[in-house]
């Protein structure tokens, strides 16, 4: 299924980077991180828990495949996973895609809270 205008429905085979049935991978076009990576699904759909199961089971081993490439290409020293589902969670592509971000070791001065930052004044959980 298809979406007029959407970015994800109307991609060029050639920035597929990995794909299934269910699924495709792709290199973000706006990296916050070397080698953030996407995975969506090909169905157009705006929310994860719009998901069936086998949607869901082909994104998240796309996910660990994506992860295996990442971590031979650009050896990051972790990574965040993160899904911004909704407009209140910041979602600006109404079509459902996950985000693989590479960390690297000093790329922040304190990574400490990780995804808690989306709300600063509660990310600093360790300071009481």
């Amino acid at each position: 299924m298809n979406a007029p205008n959407c970015p994800f429905c109307e991609l060029p085979a050639g920035r597929i980077v990995l794909s299934a049935d269910e699924a495709f991978v792709i290199h973000d076009v706006f990296p916050v991180s070397p080698g953030h990576t996407l995975v969506i699904p090909r169905r157009h759909i705006g929310s994860f828990f719009e998901l069936t199961e086998v949607e869901r089971t082909c994104m998240f081993e796309l996910l660990a495949q994506a992860k295996a490439e990442l971590d031979r290409s650009f050896e990051p020293d972790g990574f965040n996973i993160g899904i911004n589902d909704g407009a209140a969670a910041g979602q600006t592509v109404p079509h459902l895609h996950l985000h693989l971000i590479p960390r690297y070791l000093g790329d922040v001065p304190d990574p400490r809270g990780g995804v808690r930052w989306l709300m600063p004044a509660k990310a600093k959980y360790w300071t009481g």
